[in-house]
């Protein structure tokens, strides 16, 4: 627990002077580990953090290093913690409870929990759903701090993502996927003239029939000698620069479920196939050019009045209302709002899984019911579908993110060093007084 300097010792000394207690009878329940600027660190906050982080590692069955060793560790950490916190306050920066709430939902939903389950595993753990609660709430704030103090830091630059597009590193991130098909008619060693003519009739009887329209996994069951036979002939999904030597040449350049020409190797004649293609410089995608209206519950507006609101506009627009003026007026989203909720060409992965999947279900020039996600209550109009090549648009936006990324963690470090040192520090325990770069 954390209280001002100001307000922590004249509070310890009226407990004192009204329970009229002498010095010998005083028993010293915590102290104060850490001055941070206009907080402190107790030494019960330092004990209880030991002990979550000691319990999470040792459920993962990660060796722990020796407790002073740890202890260090985590004030390091409890200090930087009270600096990100303390200048996130100075901004404003808030959760509320329902934004609260829905991160934790999501993250017992991404551990396959319910709530309660999820409450029952803190506690098997040695941690209260309420500790958790609240320091889930400290990481969502610092983390919204160092996104908007570090990312205004970041810029890529489009020679940047040329220069990754042209390494070899972007080459193999960005490169096409292909799903392989492989059928083999096997030719033993030891087979003679006769025995390879009856090979290769029979070879070239089975391209014959993917030529015509068989299927090519039905036909590798039914006629291959390759070890994925009764599997399809599937040999799975390989990257461009992960392609079988006999098939580098190849693969890229059939087109879905073609089937190569016959190829001839020491163990026979192979016919290769690509049965799915993801990834590379061409992805055709159906694209829906949507606008929508949000409502977000915050600390002055309850889910129930956001869900209400949304179900009052919903009713105006099957009346006749305009749907881009409404949204101008009263759509949560500032950016969509000024273009009447526009939200131009939307691709499948771009949106929230809520959201994709009412866009997917809801007909060309329709409104939507009002459907909740985890931004708030949406309405959404697919005024027009497409289909879109977006491979080129697909791979600079994969390298920005790596570059952004990368850079984010280097100016993310260079910040906290620079939060820290402009920092009061003053460390109370002699135990910790010689932990480099905390004491200023």
């Amino acid at each position: 627990m954390r209280f001002r300097l100001t307000l922590l010792w004249p509070l310890i000394a009226a407990l004192l002077f009204s329970l009229n207690l002498s010095a010998r009878e005083f028993v010293l329940l915590d102290k104060v580990i850490a001055i941070v600027n206009d907080d402190i660190v107790m030494q019960s906050e330092l004990q209880q953090r030991v002990r979550s982080v000691t319990n999470r590692l040792e459920a993962q069955g990660t060796p722990l290093p020796p407790r002073s060793v740890m202890e260090r560790r985590v004030l390091e950490q409890l200090i930087l913690e009270s600096i990100q916190l303390q200048r996130a306050d100075q901004a404003g920066i808030r959760i509320s409870d329902n934004q609260l709430n829905q991160t934790i939902s999501n993250i017992a939903r991404s551990n396959r929990m319910t709530l309660e389950e999820f409450e029952q595993q803190l506690e098997q753990e040695g941690e209260t759903f309420a500790s958790a609660r609240e320091q889930i709430r400290r990481e969502m704030i610092v983390t919204r701090l160092q996104q908007r103090e570090v990312d205004r830091r970041v810029r890529v630059t489009d020679q940047e993502i040329e220069n990754f597009l042209d390494s070899k590193e972007g080459r193999t991130r960005s490169g096409a996927e292909y799903y392989i098909g492989h059928i083999l008619i096997a030719i033993p060693d030891t087979a003679n003239k006769e025995e390879e003519a009856k090979a290769t009739t029979r070879a070239q009887s089975i391209l014959e029939e993917l030529r015509n329209g068989a299927d090519f996994q039905q036909m590798a069951v039914a006629k291959s000698d390759g070890r994925q036979a009764l599997k399809g002939g599937i040999i799975g999904w390989r990257k461009e620069n992960e392609l079988p030597s006999i098939a580098a040449d190849v693969i890229p350049r059939l087109d879905i479920r073609e089937p190569s020409d016959l190829i001839r190797t020491s163990s026979g004649y192979h016919i290769l196939t690509v049965l799915e293609k993801r990834g590379g410089q061409q992805q055709i995608v159906e694209q829906a050019k949507v606008r929508h209206i949000l409502i977000a519950p915050d600390e002055l507006r309850t889910d129930e009045e956001a869900k209400a609101m949304i179900d009052k506009l919903y009713e105006r627009i099957r009346n006749g209302d305009d749907f881009g003026t409404l949204a101008k007026s009263n759509s949560d989203d500032p950016v969509s709002a000024i273009d009447g909720g526009d939200l131009g060409w939307v691709s499948p992965g771009q949106m929230v899984p809520e959201f994709e999947q009412t866009m997917q279900e809801t007909p060309k020039g329709e409104i939507s019911e009002p459907f909740r996600s985890s931004f708030g209550w949406h309405i959404l109009n697919v005024q027009e579908r497409r289909q879109q090549d977006i491979g080129a648009m697909v791979q600079t936006n994969e390298a920005r993110q790596v570059i952004h990324r990368r850079k984010y963690e280097e100016e993310l470090a260079n910040w906290l060093l620079e939060i820290k040192d402009e920092a009061y520090i003053d460390i109370k325990d002699e135990r910790y007084e010689d932990i480099e770069g905390l004491n200023s």
